[in-house]
């Protein structure tokens, strides 16, 4: 396969179980549809598994209190 920007063979490289296209040239990196959003969410949960049980706020539960205490000012 080409690089769509300087033409010049792509490199094919397997990250995380998804294919990465690499140019040699002009160093960029082609990627299929969706396999950006998977990379993220790997690295999103690998990052959160990382963080101590502590600092972790599970499911927003922090931000719905707040929504809840807002609302219930409004109407109580």
């Amino acid at each position: 396969m080409l690089c769509p920007r300087c033409g010049a063979d792509l490199a094919h490289d397997s990250r995380q179980g998804v294919a990465i296209d690499t140019c040699p040239e002009c160093r960029g990196v082609w990627l299929d549809r969706g396999e950006l959003e998977k990379i993220l969410r790997e690295e999103s949960g690998r990052i959160e598994a990382s963080r101590p049980a502590a600092l972790r706020d599970p499911a927003g539960t922090r931000n719905q209190r707040r929504r809840q205490s807002t609302w219930r000012r409004l109407f109580d």
